[in-house]
């Protein structure tokens, strides 16, 4: 004969028979407001599971014999152009996981690539065989101490203490070496996980209002679980107070806002399980406080809860069972709890009386939305404006992060996203075609940066270096914004115009008036540039590595970059021209702050001298020697060794190996020469070998040692130099001497040997015949274009009838070409001259 199950506090969960009804009613409301509801299995297994057997009928009612939600129990909140539908109840305490995609956390987590879930799975393993060499460690020397204490009569003393020790020394290397492996895992990972993606779940190929993760076996699911909850652990110990006490002492008191997610976890067995939870959007801290109060871990929530932790007393004691089924879980919570709370001698301590008040909490659950694709990015949202405006201490870099979403958003919710990026990337060749939702992902490191190939120009390959590149150009123009140029002065006072971009910038980030922009704000939006920019790379150095880049005319009058794209600002700084090479050295800084050994740092040592802290080096200072290099003519310097630098930098981020040596060896990092090998950096993918004179790599890695000792700090200062000579050459001219007879040119340096100019000349040649080939390529394809608009126009005006153009208008327009075509003959004969000439040179 059954027993009856013990009532209390606690709640049971309502019936199959009732998560059906809930899901008709959800079904119903969304359709009746024009919005898309979440997967049915979503509603019965995830939301039916975590609700009471009366919390139900309250939230149910039967309108004209169809079953809708109650309207007290349901309200539609509206976030820009999407709207999301949220229903209002009290849910079991137990039934909701924290959200691993936290903003609080965002700086913890990587851009995730296949690569860097590979690496997880191997560091899980190396865990496990940490694990296993220490215990093995310990044993050994457990029985080392047994053999050393036993009586030194005995004549195999001697042979099985050596054996003891043999063995002791061999499992402490193999421990070493455990470590050390697991230790280059967490660094070529950049210490951190790559972000879980999560997509809108789809039912019969359409997208609901509802999150999936992507597939993953049972140990990645529960190490990243486990990594997410100690992280948001670790980010709330910076409150003032107690949470899981407070929580115990006075109960939730406010509502948190969840929604349905589901994972795909592949077993051990292979068999696929898709488990489908509530996580919390909001109130993440609470919700992992409450599964420490009821004794629970995250992992257990989400990937299956193991059998003896909610055991029943006609249980057989299996550790290996998992219990999938949340309805089941969650009753024999409930059933465990409510039985200690019936009894007397219950202890004040135990979970059945500390989480008494946390037997049901509010909550509001999302249950359908406008628009499934973006919801994702609109719970976001929701989650970062309810943190900026709390008082819980926010660490510094996830909040210029979010920061940076808010200004992203009022772009787009000012419809000004596709203008400012339109702007940006003249040469785009699709920039009105923008996926805004993927824009949007990309730019705030949300999702892959795909998206953003519609800004690139038509000749210009889609690579991931060309799409960071992109995507660190978009950034840099959201948060420096250029504004229009000032009207020539009459006299009079005006009122500068700053365009449509800067009023978002100032609304977003609070700024002054954009005549009171000063050094601190400045300061500012060069943190909040160079924290967004370091959600793109793996390897993330302190954001404080930027300061100085931008100057107070940057925040003002805007950043003013180089509209020209990396390949041919490569082949113009090949072929000689020393502004295409400041330009790449600009599109290089991000690279060369996020790498595994950070080659530009904040402004560190001391400015009285190098005694005590070492040689002063501003990030502004960095920049400045290599882009003054391209100049220099150093003895040790070279434009191929310069130019296989900037590639191997701006590729570093996609390295998948770790770089080898050219004879095969394991290269060692440039400063590290005189170290040893056991106290060495590991070599990780992502590194850069030193390039030769000649471009070829070498054995060394590149580091800050290296960059220092190549680009020094003094390098820099020749640009002040070389326009004091310049000054002074132009002044000895203006005065009537003689400038001729100086053995110097005109900025102050030794007249170049006309032998290397000759070789310089040589080697540049062959990029500025592929750049005037691509000249004449994108003269062609626009010639061809013209053309076939022409003749669309004139079948048109046939098939209709119309009357001709304008006889002036035609006269302006042939005017115009021939003018063009007459230029184009004069270069084809230049080509011609050129072709003679190249069997001279």
């Amino acid at each position: 004969m059954a027993s009856k199950r013990p009532t209390g506090i606690y709640s049971y969960i309502g019936t199959q028979p009732w998560a059906e009804h809930l899901a008709d009613a959800v079904e119903n409301t969304c359709e009746e407001q024009g919005l898309v509801p979440p997967p049915r299995a979503a509603v019965t297994e995830g939301l039916a599971t975590s609700l009471g057997d009366t919390e139900i009928k309250k939230l149910v009612r039967t309108t004209r014999g169809k079953k809708i939600l109650n309207p007290t129990a349901s309200r539609v909140v509206e976030s820009g152009n999407d709207r999301v539908l949220l229903l209002i109840c009290d849910v079991h305490g137990a039934a909701v996981a924290p959200w691993d995609l936290n903003d609080r956390t965002v700086g913890t987590w990587s851009p995730p690539s296949p690569e860097a879930i590979k690496r997880v799975a191997d560091l899980i393993a190396a865990e496990t065989a940490l694990d296993a060499a220490e215990k093995a460690r310990k044993t050994a020397e457990k029985e080392r101490e047994t053999r050393r204490r036993a009586p030194s009569g005995d004549p195999h003393y001697a042979t099985a203490l050596a054996a003891a020790e043999t063995k002791l020394a061999n499992a402490a290397r193999q421990s070493r070496e455990a470590d050390s492996h697991r230790t280059v895992l967490l660094t070529a990972l950049g210490n951190r996980r790559p972000r879980p993606v999560v997509r809108a779940a789809e039912e019969n190929g359409e997208p609901m209002a509802a999150l999936t993760l992507a597939e993953q076996t049972y140990e990645q699911a529960v190490h990243i679980q486990r990594y997410a909850a100690d992280q948001l652990q670790r980010f709330g110990k910076g409150r003032g107070y107690d949470l899981a006490e407070s929580l115990v002492a006075a109960g939730q008191l406010s509502r948190g806002m969840s929604v349905l997610q589901q994972w795909r976890i592949r077993n051990a067995d292979g068999t696929l399980s898709e488990l489908w939870r509530m996580v919390a959007v909001t109130a993440n801290n609470r919700a992992l406080a409450r599964l420490d109060v009821f004794g629970l871990r995250p992992e257990h929530i989400v990937t299956g809860m193991p059998r003896t932790l909610v055991a029943l007393p006609s249980d057989k004691h299996d550790p290996s069972v998992r219990l999938l089924n949340q309805r089941e879980v969650l009753n024999r919570i409930s059933h465990r709890l409510n039985e200690a709370d019936a009894n007397e001698e219950t202890e004040p301590e135990h979970t059945a009386r500390r989480a008494a008040k946390l037997a049901t909490v509010p909550m509001e659950i999302v249950v359908g939305c406008s628009k499934p694709a973006a919801l994702e990015h609109v719970l976001r949202g929701l989650n970062v404006n309810d943190h900026l405006r709390g008082i819980q201490p926010y660490e510094e870099g996830a909040r210029l992060v979010a920061l940076f979403a808010t200004l992203v958003d009022a772009y787009a919710r000012d419809d000004q996203l596709v203008a400012l990026l339109g702007e940006t990337f003249p040469e785009a060749q699709g920039a009105d075609l923008l996926d805004l939702d993927g824009v949007r992902n990309a730019l705030t490191a949300n999702g892959p940066l795909d998206p953003l190939a519609a800004l690139l120009p038509a000749d210009e390959k889609v690579s991931p270096v060309t799409l960071r590149d992109i995507a660190v150009r978009a950034i840099t123009a959201l948060v420096f914004p250029d504004i229009p140029p000032a009207r020539p002065g009459n006299g009079k006072r005006q009122v500068r115009d700053t365009g449509a971009f800067w009023p978002i910038v100032r609304a977003s980030l609070q700024e002054p008036a954009w005549s009171q922009t000063k050094a601190p704000n400045a300061e500012t939006r060069t943190r909040l540039w160079s924290a967004a920019v370091a959600q793109l790379f793996l390897h993330r150095a302190n954001h404080l590595s930027a300061l100085g880049l931008f100057t107070v005319t940057d925040a003002k009058e805007g950043s003013n970059q180089d509209p020209r794209p990396l390949k041919e600002l490569f082949l113009r700084a090949e072929a000689g021209e020393p502004t295409a090479w400041a330009a790449l050295v600009r599109r290089m800084v991000p690279a060369l702050i996020h790498a595994p050994q950070p080659l530009v740092t904040p402004g560190q040592g001391s400015e009285a001298g190098a005694g005590r802290k070492g040689v002063r080096r501003s990030p502004t200072n960095a920049v400045a020697a290599l882009t003054m290099a391209y100049r220099a003519g150093a003895e040790n310097l070279s434009r191929v060794l310069l130019l296989a630098f900037a590639r191997s930098v701006l590729g570093h981020p996609d390295s998948v190996l770790a770089p080898q040596a050219p004879d095969g060896g394991k290269p060692i990092c440039y400063g590290e020469r005189e170290v040893g090998e056991d106290q060495r950096s590991p070599i990780v993918p992502g590194m850069i070998l030193v390039p030769g004179i000649d471009g070829a790599p070498t054995g060394l890695v590149a580091d800050k040692a290296w960059f220092d000792d190549m680009f020094p700090p003094d390098l820099a200062q020749s640009t002040n130099s070389g326009n004091d000579a310049n000054t002074t050459a132009e002044g000895t001219a203006a005065s009537g001497g003689s400038a001729g007879t100086t053995l110097t040119t005109a900025n102050g340096q030794a007249p170049e040997d006309p032998r290397d100019r000759l070789a310089g000349l040589r080697q540049e040649m062959a990029a500025r015949i592929e750049l005037v080939e691509g000249g004449y390529q994108r003269a062609g394809a626009a010639a061809r274009e013209l053309m076939a608009g022409f003749k669309e126009a004139i079948d048109l005006r046939t098939q209709l009838g119309e009357e001709p153009l304008p006889a002036d208008q035609r006269i302006q327009w042939m005017e115009r070409l021939t003018a063009l075509r007459e230029a184009t003959e004069g270069s084809a004969a230049e080509l011609a001259d050129a072709e003679t000439l190249i069997l001279k040179m």
